[in-house]
C-alpha cells in the first residue's frame, strides 16, 4: 500500500480549506454593526453596574455557599456519569444500526425513535414515578414463576437513579446517531483494503476506522457534553440536589430569587467555559491531519500483521 504524502501540503498535512468565497460586509455596514454592538455592550454594562435589582452583594455571598457548592459537585458528577452511560449505549446502538441483522437493526431503530421522540423531562418524571406501574421490581421466571430477587421500586429508583436512567438513555439515543455518522464517514474501501492485508475486524476498527472517525465524532460529542451539563437542571423537578435545585431550595426560603438565579447562571457559565476550553484542545488533537509519520506507522503495522499471518 502506497500513500501520496507530497500531495497533501507541507509536512504531510492536508491543505487549509479555501475561505475566499466568504463575502466581506460593506465598509459602512461593518462600522454600523460596530456602533450597534458597542451601544448594546455599554447599555448592558450600565445596567449591571447601576440596577440594584441584581443585588450583587447577595450574589457574592452565595457563590461559595456550601449548599451551592454541593449542587455544583452533583451537577458535574451527574454529567460525567450520564455521558459515560450515553457513550456506551451509543456505541452499541451505532453498531446495531449498521448491522445487517434485521432484528438488531429494528431494535436499534426502535430505541432511537422512542428516546429521541419523547421529551427528556417526561422521561425523568416517568422513571421517578415508576413505582406507580411496578411497585416491586423482581428478577425471576416471568408470568408468575419463581422470583429470585425482589425490591421495592421506591427503594431502587431514587432521584439520582431516575436522573441517570432518564438522561442516560436519552443521551444514548443521540450518541448512537453521532457515532454511527462518524463511522459512516469513513470510506468503505479502507476497510476492504485492511481485510485484504490480513487485518482482523477489531484491528481494522482500532487502527483504521476509529482514529479517522474520531474527527467526526469528537466535535458533536463535546457539544452533547456541554449540553448535558445544562440538561441536568431538569433533574431539579425530581428533587435531585444538583445546582438548580440547590438555589431553588435557598430562594424558596429567603425569597431572593433573582440573585440566586444569577448565582446558578454564573456557575453554569464557569463550568461550560472550562468544558469548552477542554473541547478545543481535544478537537485540535484529532484535527491535526495525517502526517508522513502516521503513514509510516500504518505501514509498519501492516507489515507486522503480514508477518504474524505467515505460517
Amino acid at each position: 500500500m502506497e500513500f501520496d504524502v507530497t500531495a497533501q501540503g507541507q509536512k504531510g498535512r492536508l491543505p487549509e480549506p479555501d475561505t475566499q468565497w466568504i463575502t466581506e460586509p460593506p465598509h459602512i455596514a461593518r462600522w454600523l454593526g460596530v456602533v450597534l454592538v458597542g451601544t448594546g455592550l455599554i447599555w448592558i454594562g450600565y445596567q449591571l453596574a447601576t440596577n440594584h435589582g441584581f443585588q450583587w452583594d447577595i450574589v457574592g455571598r452565595y457563590m461559595l455557599e456550601p449548599t451551592v457548592l454541593r449542587g455544583v459537585a452533583m451537577t458535574l458528577r451527574l454529567t460525567i456519569l450520564v455521558m459515560a452511560i450515553g457513550v456506551v449505549i451509543g456505541v452499541f446502538i451505532a453498531l446495531m444500526r449498521m448491522s445487517r441483522d434485521p432484528v438488531m437493526n429494528f431494535c436499534a431503530h426502535g430505541f432511537v425513535w422512542f428516546f429521541r421522540g419523547t421529551p427528556v423531562l417526561v422521561q425523568l418524571v416517568f422513571w421517578y414515578n415508576l413505582a406507580v406501574l411496578f411497585p416491586m421490581l423482581s428478577l425471576g421466571i416471568p408470568f408468575g414463576g419463581m422470583k429470585f430477587f425482589e425490591i421495592s421500586a421506591n427503594t431502587a429508583i431514587s432521584s439520582f437513579t431516575a436522573a441517570l436512567l432518564g438522561l442516560g438513555l436519552n443521551e444514548g439515543a443521540y450518541m448512537g446517531e453521532i457515532i454511527r455518522a462518524g463511522l459512516l464517514s469513513i470510506d468503505p474501501g479502507q476497510t476492504e483494503a485492511s481485510k485484504a492485508l490480513g487485518y482482523r475486524p477489531w484491528q481494522t476498527f482500532r487502527v483504521i476506522v476509529l482514529p479517522q472517525a474520531m474527527k467526526a465524532i469528537v466535535p458533536p460529542t463535546g457539544n452533547q457534553f456541554i449540553g448535558m451539563l445544562k440538561y441536568t437542571s431538569f433533574a431539579s423537578v425530581i428533587a435531585l440536589p444538583e445546582l438548580m435545585n440547590s438555589v431553588e431550595v435557598i430562594y424558596s426560603r429567603t425569597y431572593e430569587t433573582m440573585p440566586l438565579l444569577i448565582v446558578a447562571a454564573l456557575w453554569y457559565l464557569i463550568l461550560v467555559s472550562v468544558l469548552s476550553v477542554i473541547q478545543v484542545f481535544i478537537e485540535r488533537h484529532y484535527s491535526k491531519g495525517w502526517t508522513a509519520e502516521d503513514f509510516t506507522q500504518i505501514k509498519e503495522q501492516i507489515a507486522t500483521v503480514k508477518e504474524s499471518a505467515l505460517p
